[in-house]
C-alpha cells in the first residue's frame, strides 16, 4: 500500500529543515521531538507518507469549523496508507502521545486544499498537543457497485455521491452539507432527511476497515468483530480510527418533489410531521424554525422530499391530505435529486462571502423524546432570538427510534423522537461565551425532559458524571470498549468521554 519510496529521515528533513536539523524521534525523557539520536529517543518508524513538525502545517490543525477551540497538535501525519496509521498509532500508544484523525473536510474546489477544516465545532477532532492524522491522506472512493461503495474514511459525501450518480447508486441517508469525511460523520453517527426510513450513515455500513489504539488493524462488521464495529460507529473514535468502509447504496431516484409547509402553530407542526412520518408518505423529511417575515416571531417549517423517476408525477394533493399548514404556506419545487443533494453548497457559499464562516459557530445539537419535545421548543423558542441564530438554521424534525440501530447513537426513550439542531452563524462580534452559557443551560433542561445529545454540539463543562449520565446503561460498554480497543487512552482526547 506504499505511495512513496521516502525514507523516514528524508520525509522528516523537510519539516525540520528551518530548524537546521533532521528529526529522529521522540525523546521519551523530555515528552518532545527530538533532532539527534540518543538513550531517550525513540525513532519514529519508516512511513510511506509524511510527518509535519512545525510551521503552518500545524497552524491548519489547531482549530475546527466552530473556532471556539485552539491548540495546535505537536505533529501532523499526512498517510500514504494505512500502515502509516497503524505505524503513527502503534508508536503513539507506546509513548502515550494522544492522537486524532481531522477530517479536513470542505469544499476543495471553492477553498482550495488550504481552506480544508475539522468540521468540528467544539474541539472534539482536536489532539491535544498530539498527532493529528490528516484524513486527506486516505480519500479515495475504491469502488461503486450495485447496492455498494467501498471508501477510504478521508473521503467526503460529495465524492461518494458523484461516483453513485456515475453507477445510478447513491447513499439513502445524507447529512445536509455533503463536504464532510465519511469516517468522521460515522464516528459520529451522520443524521439527515433519510433518518425516518434509513436510520443514520451509521446504520447504513457494510463493514469497516479499523485501526485500533494499539495500532492493529481489523475488519468489522456484523459477523465479524462485532464489539468492535458496535464500539466505532457513533462512538466518537474512542475505539478506533476508521479508515475504510463498505457502504449501502440504493438505487437514485431522478427527480425530487420537494414541499415546504409554513406553521406558526407549534403543535400542528408536531402534529403533521410525526403523521408524515407514521404513514411514510415522503422519502425524505426535515425541518427548521426560521424568523416571520417581519421578525415578530418564529415560523415552524416542514421539508417533505418525494422522489420520482422522470417524467413521473407525484400525487401533491394525496401527499398534503389532513395536514395543516398556515393559510398560502405551501410551496412545491421540482428539481433533480443531484440538485437537492447539493442544496446547501449555495448557502454555504453564500456564508463564505459574507465571512459568517470562520466566525465562532456554538452549536448545540440535541434529541429529545415526542412527549416532550414541544416544551423544550416552546421554551428554545421563548429564549433565543435573532442574534442567537444569526445567519444559521435551527433544525427540528422527528425521527423513528427503530430505524436507528447503532448501539452508541444514544437516543432519548420513546418510539419518537425530535432532533433539535441549532447551527447558528452569529455575526461578528457576538457574545460566544453567552452562547456557550446557553447552551449549557438548554442541553441541561433537555436532559430534565429525557434529552440526549448529539456529539456534534458545544457543551461546555462536560464531567464523567455528565457522560455516565449520557451513556446510561451503556457506559460500562463504552469503558470495557475503550480498555480493550485503547489500552492507553490516547484516541480522540478532545471528545473528552473518558477524560473528563
Amino acid at each position: 500500500m506504499s505511495r512513496s519510496g521516502l525514507s523516514r529521515r528524508s520525509l522528516l528533513a523537510g519539516a525540520a529543515a528551518a530548524a537546521g536539523a533532521v528529526v529522529v524521534g521522540w525523546d521519551t525523557s523530555a515528552r518532545a521531538w527530538a533532532a539527534e539520536p540518543g538513550a531517550d529517543v525513540a525513532e519514529l518508524p519508516a512511513l510511506d507518507g509524511s510527518v509535519t513538525l512545525q510551521g503552518a502545517g500545524l497552524e491548519r490543525f489547531s482549530g475546527d469549523f466552530g473556532h471556539l477551540v485552539a491548540q495546535a497538535p505537536r505533529a501532523v501525519l499526512r498517510p500514504g496508507s494505512v500502515r502509516d496509521v497503524q505505524q503513527v498509532v502503534a508508536f503513539a500508544s507506546r509513548h502515550r502521545i494522544p492522537v486524532a484523525v481531522n477530517g479536513q473536510s470542505g469544499d476543495a474546489a471553492q477553498v482550495g486544499e488550504a481552506g480544508l477544516e475539522s468540521h468540528s465545532s467544539y474541539g472534539q477532532a482536536n489532539a491535544r498537543g498530539g498527532i493529528a492524522i490528516d484524513a486527506r491522506g486516505l480519500s479515495a472512493v475504491v469502488s461503486v457497485r450495485p447496492g455498494r461503495a467501498v471508501v477510504e474514511a478521508g473521503a467526503t459525501w460529495a465524492q461518494v455521491v458523484e461516483a453513485g450518480l456515475a453507477q445510478g447508486w447513491v447513499p439513502p441517508c445524507l447529512t445536509d452539507y455533503l463536504h464532510l469525511s465519511v469516517g468522521g460523520t460515522l464516528s459520529v453517527g451522520g443524521i439527515g432527511g433519510g433518518v425516518q426510513r434509513f436510520g443514520l450513515q451509521a446504520d447504513r455500513v457494510l463493514e469497516l476497515e479499523v485501526v485500533t489504539g494499539t495500532g492493529e488493524l481489523l475488519t468489522a462488521s456484523p459477523g465479524r468483530n462485532r464489539e468492535l464495529f458496535e464500539a466505532v460507529l457513533a462512538g466518537g473514535g474512542q475505539a478506533g480510527i476508521i479508515v475504510r468502509a463498505t457502504l449501502a447504496l440504493v438505487p437514485v431516484r431522478e427527480r425530487a418533489h420537494v414541499f415546504s409547509l409554513y406553521y406558526d402553530d407549534l403543535d400542528a407542526y408536531l402534529a403533521d410531521q410525526e403523521k408524515v412520518m407514521a404513514e411514510g408518505r415522503f422519502d425524505l423529511q426535515v425541518g427548521d424554525v426560521e424568523r416571520s417575515a417581519d421578525g415578530s416571531r418564529w415560523r415552524y417549517k416542514a421539508e417533505l422530499v418525494a422522489f420520482a423517476d422522470a417524467g413521473q408525477a407525484v400525487e401533491r394533493e394525496a401527499l398534503l391530505a389532513g395536514l395543516r399548514p398556515a393559510a398560502g404556506g405551501v410551496s412545491v419545487v421540482e428539481q433533480s435529486w443531484r440538485e437537492y443533494a447539493f442544496r446547501v453548497d449555495a448557502f454555504a457559499g453564500y456564508l463564505r462571502a459574507a465571512g459568517f464562516w470562520g466566525l465562532p459557530k456554538p452549536w448545540l445539537s440535541v434529541f429529545l423524546p415526542a412527549s416532550t419535545a414541544g416544551v423544550f421548543m416552546a421554551e428554545a423558542a421563548a429564549l433565543l432570538g435573532p442574534a442567537d441564530l444569526g445567519a444559521g438554521l435551527l433544525l427540528f424534525y422527528p425521527y423513528l427510534r427503530e430505524r436507528v440501530k447503532a448501539p452508541l447513537a444514544v437516543l432519548p426513550q420513546g418510539a419518537v423522537g425530535w432532533h433539535f439542531d441549532l447551527l447558528a452563524f452569529p455575526g461578528p462580534g457576538a457574545d460566544t461565551a453567552a452562547m456557550l452559557e446557553r447552551n449549557r443551560r438548554l442541553y441541561d433542561r433537555a436532559v430534565e425532559l429525557g434529552g440526549k445529545r448529539y456529539l456534534i454540539g458545544a457543551v461546555p463543562g462536560m464531567t464523567g458524571a455528565d457522560w455516565r449520565r449520557h451513556y446510561g446503561g451503556l457506559w460500562e460498554r463504552v469503558v470495557r470498549a475503550k480498555l480493550r480497543f485503547d489500552p492507553a487512552g490516547i484516541l480522540a482526547p478532545g471528545q473528552g468521554i473518558h477524560t473528563a
